[in-house]
């Protein structure tokens, strides 16, 4: 396994366990089994780790390939809505940490801006496909695809925080009948008259 692999194990299992703002790059360094020096040669800061983490590591849409006029529209929601159920339920435990602190808060913000990261990111792509499939006439032109991808990430943003809630880092994968019954829905809404 390479020396960057490792440290981004190291670093997922350790912010899932810990969470973001008590896990040092001394520690994941430590628990890769390489010096700090060598996490810095890979990675400018902790930020750019975190972010690395959640791109790679996560599991969730941000690697579920959809395009517009491939598959059933119900499909690709389907398939978003599972990938964003699993992508919150993994990351709240690193997370939860740094928004419950203002000034935490403020300063990953700022930093992980520095990146081009940020929770918007998966609202604006499924924007983005929506869109693709209206032009294809598959999606309504009523439908506000802004609108839609916010209702979409706010209800599995919702159930994967109660299953957290609920079970803390032993939460079960949220259903695939609450990612079924999710999509099935939001696609129902989507094909309605204006």
């Amino acid at each position: 396994m390479e020396t960057r692999d490792r440290i981004l194990d190291a670093a997922a299992e350790l912010m899932r366990t810990r969470g973001v703002t008590r896990t040092t790059t001394k520690e994941i360094a430590k628990a890769a089994g390489f010096s700090e020096a060598t996490l810095y040669k890979h990675f400018r800061d902790k930020e750019e780790l975190l972010l690395r983490v959640l791109r790679e590591r996560a599991p969730g849409s941000a690697r579920i390939e959809i395009t517009a006029g491939r598959d059933r529209v119900e499909e690709n929601i389907y398939r978003l809505v599972r990938g964003m159920l699993d992508f919150y339920r993994e990351t709240f435990p690193m997370l939860s940490s740094v928004v419950s602190e203002p000034g935490l808060m403020a300063a990953h913000h700022a930093s992980i801006g520095r990146y081009g990261g940020g929770p918007w990111h998966a609202v604006e792509r499924i924007a983005v496909y929506l869109r693709a499939e209206q032009e294809l006439g598959r999606v309504p032109d009523h439908a506000d695809p802004d609108a839609v991808a916010a209702l979409l990430a706010g209800a599995c943003f919702q159930q994967a925080f109660f299953a957290y809630f609920a079970e803390g880092l032993n939460a079960p994968r949220v259903p695939d009948e609450t990612a079924t019954a999710l999509a099935r829905t939001l696609t129902a809404a989507l094909t309605l008259p204006a």
